[in-house]
C-alpha cells in the first residue's frame, strides 16, 4: 500500500478539515469523510483553510463507516487515534501505510474504535482533554511517513 489515507469520522469543523486538506495535498495523502458533516465541503472555511490546494486533493466522501468498510475492509493496516487509547502512536508499524481514523472533534471515535487493539494516542500532560484534530493528524501521519520513509524523496 505504502500511502496513507486520512479518515476523518463525523468532522464538525470545516477550517480543522480543510486544514487536513492541505496536509494530505502535501504529503500526498488521500482524505476520506465520513458522514455526517458538519458543514458543507463547499463551505468557504474550507477552501480558506485548504488555501489554493483544495483543487489538487484526493478526497472521498463516504455517507457512513459500513459503506467505507466494505470497500476498505479492516486489517492490520488501519489504525484509530483516540484519547482513550493506552498505546502511543509511535508504537504502530505504520511501514507499510495505511488508513489513519480520527474520531469527530467534540467526542472522538466510538468506544468500540477508541479502545481497540489498533488504537493509539498522543502523549499529553496529564489534566489536558486533547489537542486540535489537524494537529493530532499532522504528528500521526508524520510519524508514519518517518516509518515509511517516503518524505526522503521530498526533501530539497
Amino acid at each position: 500500500m505504502d500511502t496513507f489515507h486520512i479518515v476523518l469520522v463525523e468532522p464538525q469543523i470545516p477550517q480543522n478539515t480543510g486544514n487536513i486538506g492541505r496536509l494530505c495535498v502535501a504529503t500526498d495523502s488521500i482524505l476520506h469523510l465520513i458522514h455526517p458533516l458538519g458543514f458543507s465541503v463547499e463551505q468557504k472555511e474550507l477552501k480558506r483553510a485548504g488555501l489554493d490546494y483544495w483543487q489538487n486533493l484526493q478526497v472521498y466522501e463516504w455517507q457512513n463507516l459500513k459503506e467505507f468498510w466494505e470497500k476498505h475492509p479492516i486489517n492490520e493496516r488501519h489504525f484509530f487515534f483516540s484519547t482513550k487509547a493506552k498505546k502511543l502512536y509511535y508504537q504502530a508499524d505504520f511501514s507499510q501505510g495505511g488508513f489513519l481514523y480520527f474520531g469527530r472533534e467534540d467526542r472522538g471515535l466510538d468506544s468500540s474504535l477508541a479502545e481497540s487493539a489498533r488504537a493509539y494516542r498522543l502523549p499529553m500532560v496529564k489534566g489536558i482533554r486533547s489537542v486540535n484534530l489537524a494537529t493530532s493528524v499532522g504528528a500521526a501521519l508524520y510519524e508514519g511517513l518517518r516509518q515509511l520513509g517516503s518524505y526522503k524523496q521530498w526533501e530539497h
